[in-house]
């Protein structure tokens, strides 16, 4: 368990956590600094840009397979944290409405958290206004929707309860891990995925299903990214880049 989150969000947590420090000690103010998702791999060369991007997008993945071949090897395999096709209307039904809720809430408080201080500007594409874009924006979305639900929500819950962890102690773990890897965006964002992972994490412990879980994080990630590059600068209320 430690070597699959030495190779994924243990370690996002740690170079977020030294991103923040830089943060606390520059210069400008908190929200002034901007935390970027989706950069260009390669500006001015778009091709080259893109192969950059299908290939991070990929090796990201590695530890969603790495995951359920370790799951598979004990027995349950993928099925063991309901990544699965036994229920699709019933999970898209749920992850729809999951990403609705939170989406909206989650908009707000990054707003709170800015207009605070206490969070950066979060800027989640500076890639080129090119016809690849928005598929990767997408494929973007869906990477991070089913990297962080099946290794944060899934399997840790999964094996710290085969640890003989209790519920709680186990859901706090899981959650603080997802906001932990959060922390370059400033004490907002860290604040708001502890939050996310609370909620995440019961409904898994409660349902056994992860899927729902990737589909509404998968949503929520769509309509940020995608939302971002069609109004950012044409809307008063999303903070831009200075």
């Amino acid at each position: 368990m430690l070597l699959v989150l030495g190779v994924s969000f243990g370690a996002s947590g740690l170079f977020a956590l030294i991103r923040y420090v830089g943060v606390l000690t520059a210069d400008q103010s908190v929200r002034s600094q901007v935390a970027r998702l989706n950069p260009s791999a390669a500006p001015g060369r778009p091709w080259l840009d893109l192969a950059l991007q299908v290939a991070s997008i990929a090796t990201a993945l590695v530890p969603v397979f790495l995951v359920v071949h370790l799951l598979g090897r004990h027995g349950g395999g993928a099925g063991a944290i309901g990544l699965d096709r036994r229920r699709p209307r019933a999970d898209t039904t749920w992850g729809a409405a999951l990403a609705a809720a939170v989406g909206g809430t989650g908009l707000a408080f990054y707003l709170l958290a800015w207009h605070s201080g206490a969070n950066l500007t979060v800027a989640p594409s500076n890639l080129p206004d090119v016809w690849w874009r928005i598929p990767v924006l997408i494929a973007s979305a869906a990477e991070n929707g089913l990297a962080e639900e099946v290794v944060v929500a899934g399997y840790l819950l999964v094996r710290l309860r085969e640890l003989g962890w209790g519920a709680n102690r186990a859901l706090l773990a899981s959650a603080l891990l997802r906001g932990s890897y959060h922390l370059y965006q400033g004490l907002g964002g860290f604040a708001g995925n502890v939050l996310m992972g609370l909620l995440f994490g019961r409904i898994f412990q409660r349902t056994g299903r992860v899927l729902p879980l990737v589909i509404a994080h998968t949503l929520i990630d769509v309509v940020a990214f995608v939302g971002y590059v069609t109004l950012a600068g044409k809307v008063s209320w999303i903070p831009v880049p200075r």
